[in-house]
């Protein structure tokens, strides 16, 4: 028994590679793995732990989701320094060693490092979350679904998943349509023939977008007399939706009302409209 005790003991023991700062051993290796499993179970707890929260509405989800990113890179961090200390690796030497690396592909890496700093940066200000819906400088509009330490995946409405570097969230033009709150105020433009009763127009348009499944009543849609265009009279009907990401649907569902209840009222949308005057040529003898 005693034997096949020290047999193990001498396996624990057993050093599988050794330099002058560097000491690597089956005990070294072992206790590295059981390190790290209870560090992905303590982690896997804490993100139990914040989707609770989440829905005792304690945090967003937004919220939730920059927290246990900023915790998870953290506790990795610290657990990767400590087990590299423990294997008998100075730290500072890997510090000195990384720093003269980075100095030689700084250049070359010098848009992964922008990436994670501005990926950093987003889940500290929490400027874009996750779920909030978004249009970027090319006009593309998509709700964000997840945020990397380098890029972030935002869903079209053509149900595509884009990946954007974090650094174009951070340095671009970006429009949150739902940084504040989820309402979002839109309109729809029509033009009516002059000479229209505009307080009809006005009526219709508002009954057009009542009882919408995804209007708001509160606050409620209004109508504004924008301008005496060139060969119409030029209305916008204002509503609100929590459902951004899918205003455009809203927006054909009014266009739709609109025509349909315009013809049943007899309310003209007039075609662009041009004078041409002929000036007669003298004759020519």
């Amino acid at each position: 028994m005693e034997t096949l005790i020290d047999q193990l003991r001498a396996f624990i023991e057993l050093t599988i590679f050794e330099t002058k700062n560097f000491t690597l051993t089956v005990s070294s290796i072992l206790i590295a793995l059981i390190i790290i499993i209870l560090t992905a179970i303590a982690i896997k707890l804490i993100k139990r732990i914040m989707k609770g929260l989440v829905s005792k509405n304690v945090f967003d989800e937004g919220t939730s989701h920059s927290l246990f990113q900023m915790i998870k890179y953290v506790i990795w961090t610290i657990i990767f320094v400590l087990l590299i200390d423990s294997m008998g690796f100075k730290v500072s030497i890997l510090i000195a060693s990384a720093a003269a690396l980075l100095v030689g592909v700084g250049l070359g890496l010098q848009q992964l490092f922008m990436d994670v700093a501005s990926g950093i940066i987003l889940l500290i200000e929490r400027t874009v979350k996750i779920n909030d819906v978004v249009e970027l400088e090319n006009e593309m509009i998509g709700r964000v679904v997840s945020i990397g330490l380098r890029t972030s995946k935002i869903k079209t409405r053509d149900n595509i998943i884009t990946i954007i570097p974090n650094s174009n969230l951070v340095n671009d033009r970006v429009i949150n349509w739902s940084h504040a709150e989820e309402k979002t105020r839109f309109h729809v433009d029509v033009g009516v023939k002059y000479g229209s009763d505009i307080e009809l127009v006005t009526s219709v348009l508002l009954e057009c977008a009542k009882d919408h499944t995804r209007i708001m009543v509160v606050p409620k849609p209004f109508v504004r007399f924008v301008d005496f265009g060139e060969s119409s009279l030029d209305f916008q009907l204002f509503f609100w939706t929590n459902d951004s990401f899918m205003v455009e649907n809203t927006k054909s569902d009014l266009r739709y009302k609109i025509d349909r209840a315009f013809r049943e009222n007899k309310i003209e949308i007039p075609f662009p409209q041009r004078d041409l005057y002929l000036k007669s040529m003298p004759d020519q003898k």
